[in-house]
């Protein structure tokens, strides 16, 4: 019987291969099936490792938001894998009716809070979302995802100030993949070792660890969560890479970064970099990983499937939650 931290790798290991594999299905529904439709779709190939690691530091009590780039995050927090694929195809089974699309999957059962499509946007929102938790005397941590093009959006510097004057419990996890959308971030950035910032708000940093690294980034959140669990907000960096441009309409992002690209993909792929740590201390074999990436291809398989056959939100969905409906006293 493998042990409790095999096990917690292995799991690991399915997650990454799941979001992979959703993000390729999603890639080719939108290029050359059409069953995605629209201008939006922003995919999370090569983020894998701090999704996953970041979001396992974590209890189901606690919450977390981040922004577009949101399909492997909420994988990994545990949303359903055909109500994902739904909603990515604007399907009324879809975790939002449909009407959210790629970049607002949601789930407030499992306290994630998606998904927005302004950048930063989610920020102040993370900040109610740890006040209300310290308001009512919950033991509850907020994560929020923040992109490094994000960081000099105001949100950014109002967010990250009013979190450290409430002593809010929350996680500031900065994704940098250096690209802010087509802009690297030693162009976008005066200061790119953009953890630093913490200092401007009194803040603790926990600073830079490895993205591509699914232990080294859950080791690190984990310290992060505790912390702010018990004095308040921390920032911390992962250093990542995202294999497709910032979004389909960023169509020469290959061109430009091609050789950067392929070193990423040849030798600091997250799945990668797992894979062979678990063969190397004898935790697997390949044939056991097959296993695995073979029950996530199916998973994606039938996620398709049931997207498909999901109806298309009716008319009269249009008018739903768009009011709170209470009663009178």
């Amino acid at each position: 019987m493998p042990s409790a931290k095999v096990k917690k790798l292995l799991g690991w290991y399915g997650q990454m291969v799941l979001i992979r594999e959703f993000e390729d299905a999603c890639d080719r529904l939108f290029w050359e099936e059409k069953q995605i439709t629209g201008v939006y779709l922003h995919l999370y190939s090569g983020h894998e490792a701090v999704g996953v690691g970041a979001l396992a530091a974590l209890t189901e009590r606690d919450h977390v938001i981040t922004a577009y780039r949101d399909h492997g995050i909420a994988l990994a927090r545990g949303l359903d894998v055909g109500a994902c694929m739904a909603e990515m195809m604007g399907r009324v089974d879809g975790t939002s009716g449909g009407k959210g699309g790629s970049m607002h999957l949601a789930d407030r059962s499992r306290n994630f809070w998606g998904g927005y499509a302004i950048v930063g946007g989610h920020l102040p929102l993370a900040v109610g979302i740890a006040l209300a938790s310290q308001y009512r005397g919950e033991d509850e941590v907020t994560l929020c995802f923040v992109g490094d093009g994000a960081t000099n959006n105001g949100y950014f510097h109002e967010s990250l100030n009013m979190a450290a004057i409430w002593d809010l419990p929350m996680v500031w996890l900065i994704e940098n993949n250096f690209v802010a959308m087509g802009t690297r971030v030693e162009k976008h950035a005066g200061e790119p070792e953009l953890h630093k910032r913490a200092a401007a708000y009194g803040m603790k940093s926990l600073g830079r660890v490895d993205g591509q690294d699914v232990q080294a980034v859950h080791d690190i959140t984990r310290q992060a969560v505790k912390y702010a669990r018990n004095k308040g907000p921390v920032l911390l960096e992962a250093l990542t890479y995202r294999y497709k441009g910032h979004g389909v309409s960023d169509r020469s992002y290959d061109q430009r970064f091609a050789a950067e690209l392929a070193e990423y993909r040849e030798s600091k792929d997250p799945i990668e970099l797992l894979k062979r740590k678990l063969l190397q201390a004898g935790h697997a074999d390949e044939t056991s990983l097959g296993e695995i990436e073979a029950v996530q291809q199916e998973k994606v398989k039938e996620a398709v499937a049931f997207a498909a056959a999901s109806p298309a939100p009716s008319e009269e969905h249009l008018y739903q939650n768009v009011y709170v409906e209470t009663e009178r006293a």
